[in-house]
């Protein structure tokens, strides 16, 4: 990184699945009050998205699945440039062009634009309903630095972070909602992606009773 990047982790409800969108600029906004030094705010995997887990959601968020250049990112994007913060809001369900679901991570700049998107290369089969993404994706971030964007199983395939950090990746950055007991062997290899890679790597889990984080 160019320069030491002010984070902090914070607890934040999952959101309604109806209407998240105010309730996530309220969490920006408290974040930000509580820690004014930040400049990138990050949520777990599939924040926006309700409490109930990947199998008992999967026909609300196949119903509330929107395009990148549909109303919700465009909201999203507002947050973030009426906050001035580069903002992770966890993932949406992207609906493509020809009808598929992708689980997809956007980054949101402080002028209000869509930095970059990254759909999930290795969905958690047979669980989750989502088409696997084709390509990986870093974006910079203007006086912070490279960050290298993944999701969640992701993170179980070492070729992910190589080949972020092949394409300058300095931080990775993995929205999380891993509700299930090897939680603890994925820290495991969060931990040995940063030692053997040598970058940031940043795994933002839910926190319990919604997933197994802490």
């Amino acid at each position: 990184m160019s320069r030491v990047l002010p984070l902090a982790v914070v607890q934040a409800e999952p959101l309604p699945i109806d209407d998240p969108v105010p309730a996530l600029a309220a969490q920006v906004g408290t974040v930000l009050s509580d820690h004014p030094a930040v400049e990138l705010v990050v949520f777990p995997e599939l924040h926006l998205f309700g409490v109930d887990g990947r199998r008992d959601g999967d026909a609300a968020e196949r119903a509330a699945a929107q395009p990148l250049d549909g109303p919700l990112v465009t909201s999203l994007a507002e947050i973030a440039r009426d906050h001035g913060v580069w903002l992770v809001p966890g993932t949406v369900c992207e609906r493509g062009r020809h009808d598929e679901l992708y689980n997809t991570a956007v980054v949101l700049s402080p002028r209000g634009e869509l930095a970059a998107s990254y759909r999930k290369c290795f969905p958690w089969r047979p669980f989750e309903p989502y088409e696997p993404g084709d390509r990986f994706v870093v974006v910079d971030l203007p006086g912070i630095g490279r960050v290298g964007l993944s999701i969640c199983y992701d993170a179980w395939f070492p070729e992910v972070a190589r080949h972020l950090a092949w394409m300058g990746a300095e931080l990775i950055l993995t929205p999380t909602r891993t509700t299930s007991c090897d939680r603890a062997q994925e820290v495991v290899r969060t931990l040995a992606s940063a030692i053997a890679i040598q970058v940031w790597v940043v795994s933002v889990i839910a926190a319990a009773p919604y997933a197994r984080g802490r």
